[in-house]
């Protein structure tokens, strides 16, 4: 059979695939931008009419609100299960319908094959199908191939705005493999900005980055203001033969490409490709991984393993934090018990950079931070609120960053590690750390006359 018979024979509508999820079934989504418009619509339609309920749904990093959250009362018919949490997420955690799953994301695709629980119904976004009966992930290589490997029933929509994403591997499902093929309106691809320009701070906090990296290091870079005023420091800079190796990839990588300062030549492994497991951005960055040779997609399971980042020499890590205590512990990704987005892969990098020859990961956040109601709090605080989840340990972390300096942490002993992270504190809460490290018995009386 040709491949475009199979795709007439297996076209339906958006109504008619959801016909087959039923009450207490565990639906994926997909992830970020996979996440379908239309096949969600006539879910939340689905779910409604026929009263299902026990739905168990998994997806991550939404970028917009969908239809099955907007259901009346969604708790008694649905369960998100987040990967990783947006805003639009974490509002659903309050209204009482969706939790988070604690993961480390370079193990994901093992969750599925190992799983005792199959996907009942895996229902995502690709792009149109290549003359080779391909649909591509588009940039979510991620975890998604292992999510189909388990699926017991596989709907794709189609969209032709998804930029194709070149591989790598695992880029890409196989119209054999799919059950169903929706064609939705083609929307725009959500886009996610960088959270509102660079403030004087993230580029401070930059500046101390960027001088820390040699020409021909290989780049991973988070998502946020201070990783993008990191990259819009390299592309003005004089550095050169960069390389890219990380788990998203951002607006920031774009623009230091075109500047020319990318070209992979110096990489161990993955030469002269800029290798991710997904991505998501404005439009300009779904333009440029479009069919792009030089990027490359791959599952999570590779661009996330320590030994993959380890292998590449000069490998550059840098993350944001929310709270780092003052035993040197760090919470990305929760403020007490208040969850905020996910582990994701942010020790995988720590890891695997510091592993590399010549490696260095940077842990980077303002020194405060303003409430709500105006007050200013530090973000280097004696201990972890309680409820807060500890992403890196003490023991990982390499290079602490703020706008008043940069410490290396690693060998330095509990008192030694205390006066460093007081070092890079806004003043103004010096005096009250160090009188709580003294109670704490992590502050020795020469420190301060040293």
């Amino acid at each position: 059979m040709s491949f475009i018979k199979e795709y007439a024979e297996k076209l339906v509508t958006a109504e008619e695939a959801v016909k087959v999820v039923k009450s207490g079934d565990w639906l994926d989504y997909g992830w970020c931008s996979a996440t379908a418009r239309e096949l969600d619509k006539a879910l939340a339609a689905h779910v409604v009419e026929n009263d299902l309920v026990d739905l168990k749904i998994r997806g991550g990093i939404l970028m917009w609100v969908p239809e099955i959250f907007k259901i009346e009362n969604p708790a008694d018919h649905i369960t998100w299960n987040s990967w990783h949490m947006s805003g639009i997420e974490r509002k659903a955690i309050a209204q009482g319908f969706a939790y988070y799953t604690p993961i480390r994301y370079s193990e994901m695709p093992r969750y599925y094959r190992d799983s005792k629980q199959d996907v009942d119904v895996a229902m995502f976004q690709v792009a149109p199908m290549d003359d080779h009966g391909y649909f591509n992930f588009g940039p979510n290589a991620s975890h998604m191939m292992a999510m189909c490997e388990r699926a017991k029933t596989i709907i794709v929509e189609v969209n032709k705005n998804m930029p194709r994403c070149l591989g790598g591997f695992e880029e890409a499902i196989h119209i054999s493999q799919v059950d169903k093929i929706v064609e939705g309106p083609n929307p725009l691809m959500a886009e996610l900005g960088a959270g509102g320009p660079a403030t004087d701070v993230d580029k401070r906090v930059a500046e101390l980055i960027v001088e820390e990296i040699p020409n021909g290091a290989c780049l991973q870079l988070g998502i946020g203001g201070m990783p993008n005023a990191v990259g819009s420091l390299i592309a003005e800079s004089d550095l050169k033969d960069l390389g890219v190796h990380t788990e998203m990839y951002v607006d920031a990588f774009v623009d230091i490409a075109k500047a020319g300062k990318i070209n992979g030549s110096k990489k161990n492994i993955d030469r002269f490709r800029q290798t991710y497991a997904f991505g998501a951005g404005t439009q300009k960055l779904y333009d440029y991984i479009h069919d792009n040779p030089q990027c490359m997609s791959a599952p999570v399971d590779y661009t996330n393993d320590i030994r993959s980042i380890s292998a590449i020499d000069n490998f550059m890590s840098i993350n944001n934090a929310v709270d780092v205590d003052l035993f040197g512990q760090v919470s990305s990704e929760s403020s007490g018990i208040k969850h905020i987005s996910g582990a994701g892969g942010q020790l995988d990098f720590v890891l695997g950079a510091y592993l590399s020859n010549g490696g260095k990961s940077f842990i980077c956040c303002s020194s405060t931070f303003t409430t709500r109601d105006g007050e200013m709090k530090s973000r280097i605080v004696p201990t972890l609120q309680p409820g807060s989840v500890v992403t890196d340990t003490r023991a990982n972390i390499h290079y602490l960053v703020t706008e008043y300096g940069k410490v290396n942490l690693k060998g330095l002993s509990t008192w030694e590690k205390c006066d460093a992270i007081i070092s890079v504190a806004h003043p103004d809460f010096r005096d009250e750390l160090i009188a709580e490290a003294e109670k704490m018995h992590i502050w020795r009386r020469t420190n301060k006359e040293n």
